[in-house]
């Protein structure tokens, strides 16, 4: 059994393979998962090229078995869960009058309800990791969307203010059992999801992954009394 383990999903870049390569540099062991599993498999082997001990298992986050299969492998591969990262999400743009049902629904089940189920199926592991050290994690990726609702991003702004509300309701579930429930809310960060708004905010304007892992990085090293429930991060000319 590894001593400490991660899941990250949406890991095979951006953000959540930021994350996992930090987590992995700092000694846990990693499951990672993404949709592609030619994209994933590289992402996992730049990872094990590093010297870090990572699991690559491909998963659709909008069906229920795909998130189910997902914690067995993981629970299977390494015995413990002490840091669970929610991160895959998709974001499609357009005016509510305009969007097509299947485009809403696609992105009410990736980014809210897939983070109700990963979460739901992850809760007894992180309470044993609570039990033994005191500092389980679940992180789940919000944005600043999540905070403050965005003109022709309706239905993304819309679960990303249910992903801070879930992350709110499972810390007060939670952090009495030793299981802390952050919810990441960025605006702008330099990955693929955000290369539609470069000709408004360049690349090198945005916040960067890197800036993420930091975040989750301090998010463990603070002691078990101290729970943070929230992380914003903006721009320097952002408005709030």
């Amino acid at each position: 059994m590894a001593a400490r383990a991660a899941l990250v999903t949406g890991g095979s870049s951006g953000i959540g393979l930021a994350v996992a390569r930090a987590l992995g540099e700092d000694g846990y062991a990693l499951t990672v998962s993404a949709r592609r599993p030619d994209k994933l498999e590289e992402a996992a082997e730049g990872l094990r090229a590093d010297g870090i001990d990572v699991s690559a298992v491909a998963a659709n986050m909008s069906k229920e078995e795909d998130i189910q299969a997902l914690g067995e492998a993981h629970r299977e591969r390494f015995g413990r869960l002490d840091v669970l990262m929610n991160n895959a999400g998709v974001g499609i743009g357009g005016a509510v009058e305009e969007t097509e049902t299947k485009k809403l629904d696609m992105q009410l089940d990736v980014n809210l309800r897939a983070v109700y189920l990963r979460s739901r199926e992850a809760i007894p592991m992180l309470k044993e990791a609570g039990t033994e050290h005191g500092k389980a994690l679940m992180v789940n990726t919000a944005s600043i969307a999540g905070k403050y609702g965005q003109g022709w991003l309706a239905a993304y702004s819309a679960t990303k203010f249910g992903v801070v509300g879930l992350s709110q309701a499972m810390h007060r579930e939670l952090g009495g059992e030793g299981v802390q429930v952050t919810a990441l809310c960025p605006g702008f960060v330099d990955t693929a999801m955000t290369d539609w708004v470069q000709e408004q905010v360049s690349k090198d304007e945005m916040i960067q992954p890197s800036d993420i892992a930091e975040a989750v990085r301090y998010l463990l090293r603070t002691s078990p009394a101290c729970m943070i429930p929230e992380i914003q991060f903006i721009r320097p000319n952002d408005q709030m």
